[in-house]
């Protein structure tokens, strides 16, 4: 793509201005941050709460940036818009239009990234398919994705994420999918919405892009699931354990720390196959992408074999070896659907030596925080762990409810640093188990030595 393609198709209806650069010079990507641009790549000046990127412009024009995207004029190459978030929303759209395969877009509270690296998976018996870089799910990330595009693609996923109402309205409406996936109505980042009917509320922008020859994938057992059957305007098929549930989950059993096997059925069709994970979370989002392959049609046997080989992303149970202890990393985020599943799957993994969990708070709970953790509480509760170590003043409300649960307070740990974790990581003993769990801002997997192998 040029630079003056570029601008024509961020202009939308708005206009764009092209001032300083070659029209006819192309570009080979784009680049968020100043401190990871790349020579050929065009640099989108973010102004955030607080650091705006149109100071780092001249800073990217050294690096190589042949341009930057930008919303007021600045010295150098640049493309002026009103709005950026419209203007790659523009963007988006243009390439999208150009694309006739399955859009799949998947959002949930809980699980999304992983979902999405599954259901590609399970798609790849199409063909090559095209789908968000990590966890590039924003409205100033995800539309990014369609600049990837090319002839070759059979299929696309669009992870979608919500930050609140509109935002996966938003999304959407540039990626305009028709198939959805809405992995689970959840309570991560309930503080933005109020509650969960709030974030149910936003999961379901989702299917207003959906047309009536759509499909809309939602799991059975949701509490949730009949409102969001209620907002799909075409076909709805679920996935669960419950005996009405499409794609069924009829087995689960861990392997070992690293491996799964998952038994599903689909109308008179069954299938048992293993994944490079652990969790029965994990086997209920490998059902789901299933389920979605199928209304791609997708051959069950195709896309099973096709997901066995699914590489997932990192920090999400993801083995570490120390000093003869077993850490599982599940520091990407948490909210108290996502505590307590790893809880389980804490409890279902073989241990040769001590089980423990040390658990940090979880942010953006708002008003439900209290309740949050003490769901959590009692989940530890009724946990075969033998240490709790708590880090973070809303652990308090864990703590408490554990205790009155019935776990024994001389069992809990309480810290105030990371240094503090480190010094308990680093007294692990040969066989140890120990979940390392908690909010993304807390950085727990710093506490881990610099040694600890995957």
């Amino acid at each position: 793509m040029t630079l003056g393609e570029l601008a024509t198709r961020l202009a939308g209806t708005q206009g764009a201005s092209l001032q300083g650069p070659d029209g006819a010079q192309s570009f080979s990507g784009f680049a968020l941050d100043s401190r990871e641009v790349q020579p050929g790549q065009v640099f989108i000046a973010i102004k955030g709460a607080r650091v705006d990127g149109h100071d780092f412009v001249p800073q990217t024009l050294r690096a190589g940036a042949v341009a930057a995207i930008v919303e007021r004029p600045v010295e150098g190459p640049h493309i002026l818009v009103p709005d950026l978030v419209t203007a790659l929303a523009n963007l988006g759209k243009s390439l999208r239009a150009e694309f006739h395969g399955p859009v799949v877009g998947v959002t949930g509270s809980n699980g999304k990234t992983t979902a999405k690296e599954m259901v590609a998976a399970t798609l790849s018996p199409l063909g090559p398919v095209l789908k968000n870089k990590g966890n590039q799910n924003s409205e100033y990330t995800s539309p990014l994705t369609w600049f990837g595009l090319n002839e070759g693609h059979r299929a696309a996923v669009i992870e979608m994420g919500m930050r609140g109402l509109g935002q996966i309205r938003h999304l959407a409406q540039v990626s305009q999918p028709n198939l959805a996936l809405i992995t689970m109505i959840g309570s991560a980042h309930i503080e933005m919405v109020g509650n969960r009917q709030g974030i149910a509320d936003a999961k379901a922008e989702i299917l207003e892009t959906i047309s009536p020859e759509g499909t809309a994938h939602i799991w059975a057992e949701d509490d949730f699931a009949l409102f969001l059957a209620e907002k799909a305007p075409g076909r709805v098929r679920t996935f669960g354990e419950s005996p009405d549930a499409e794609m069924r989950l009829l087995g689960y059993r861990a392997l070992g720390l690293e491996r799964c096997e998952v038994f599903v059925q689909l109308g008179s069709a069954q299938a048992k196959f293993e994944l490079p994970t652990v969790g029965r979370h994990q086997a209920l989002n490998a059902a789901a992408a299933l389920l979605v392959a199928d209304s791609a049609n997708v051959p069950l046997s195709d896309a099973v074999e096709a997901i066995q080989h699914v590489a997932l992303p990192a920090m999400r149970m993801e083995v570490r070896h120390i000093q003869g202890a077993t850490a599982l990393l599940d520091t990407y985020n948490a909210s108290p659907d996502s505590m307590v599943a790893a809880l389980r799957t804490l409890s279902e993994l073989p241990c040769q030596g001590r089980r423990i969990a040390i658990l940090g708070e979880m942010k953006e709970l708002g008003a439900i925080s209290e309740f949050g953790h003490r769901q959590v509480g009692r989940e530890v509760a009724v946990s075969p762990i033998e240490s709790l170590v708590l880090y973070g003043e809303e652990t308090r409300f864990v703590e408490d409810e554990a205790t009155q649960s019935g776990f024994p307070a001389t069992r809990i740990v309480k810290v105030s640093s990371l240094d503090e974790i480190r010094s308990i990581v680093h007294a692990l003993q040969p066989g140890d188990l120990v979940l390392i769990k908690g909010s993304r801002a807390l950085e727990l997997e710093r506490a881990l030595p610099q040694e600890a192998v995957s």
